[in-house]
């Protein structure tokens, strides 16, 4: 394949990407402005300067719309880093630079947080004023949850059921959820690394306490 081809290749997809983000973000407001029933999709093609075909081509509905597109919000480039950048060891262990890589990955994705705020709280302003979608955005999380899972899994050479990688993605998915919380909410003026990384702290603070195994209550299995 030759190196035109490949440049040609990534333009597209990043004139697709914007396309996608342009009608995620107009959604977005007008949902946030209007309500779901108060726009038609025609004045969404409208604002995005495309044509209907081409709204239906990239999203389904209004609500997928309005929830996004998964691939826009982690650059492949930085999963692929990720990725290369395991330490080596047994084929099937758990590599020793997991846990900090995480936290380099969660770090280097929030410094897209600034450009996508105000997305984020046009998000925030769409839930309030159509609560029904949430479950709609909890079913695109796990979805995205899930595929992070195998991203860890193929990392470190482990199945996607892995119980490190389920933790991986249970505990740094609502340590990252709880630090958006905080730095959403009216009057914060504290930056996302700072909120986030003294989360991660706290729970490594719980999780380096000694722990023993209960011992079962006679008469239990």
């Amino acid at each position: 394949m030759s190196n035109s081809v490949v440049i040609e290749g990534g333009r597209r997809e990043r004139k697709r990407a914007a396309t996608r983000a342009a009608i995620t973000s107009i959604a977005r407001k007008l949902t946030a402005e209007r309500g779901l029933n108060g726009y038609t999709v025609e004045e969404v093609c409208d604002q995005a300067d495309i044509s209907r075909r081409t709204f239906f081509n990239y999203f389904p509905t209004k609500e997928d719309a309005i929830l996004g597109h998964a691939d826009d919000e982690i650059p492949a480039d930085v999963i692929e880093e990720f990725i290369a950048g395991r330490q080596a060891s047994n084929s099937g262990d758990i590599s020793p630079t997991l846990f900090q890589d995480l936290i380099g990955l969660s770090l280097k994705l929030s410094e897209n947080m600034a450009a996508s705020e105000e997305e984020t709280r046009q998000l925030i302003g769409v839930i309030k004023k159509e609560p029904q979608l949430m479950l709609r955005i909890i079913g695109a999380t796990e979805e995205r949850e899930k595929e992070f899972a195998r991203v860890l899994a193929r990392r470190e050479g482990v199945d996607p059921d892995h119980p490190v990688v389920r933790m991986a993605v249970v505990l740094l998915g609502n340590i990252a959820r709880k630090s958006s919380m905080v730095y959403f909410s009216d009057g914060n003026t504290r930056s996302y690394p700072e909120l986030f990384l003294e989360n991660v702290s706290a729970a490594r603070r719980l999780f380096s306490q000694p722990f023993e195994n209960p011992v079962p209550a006679k008469g239990q299995p």
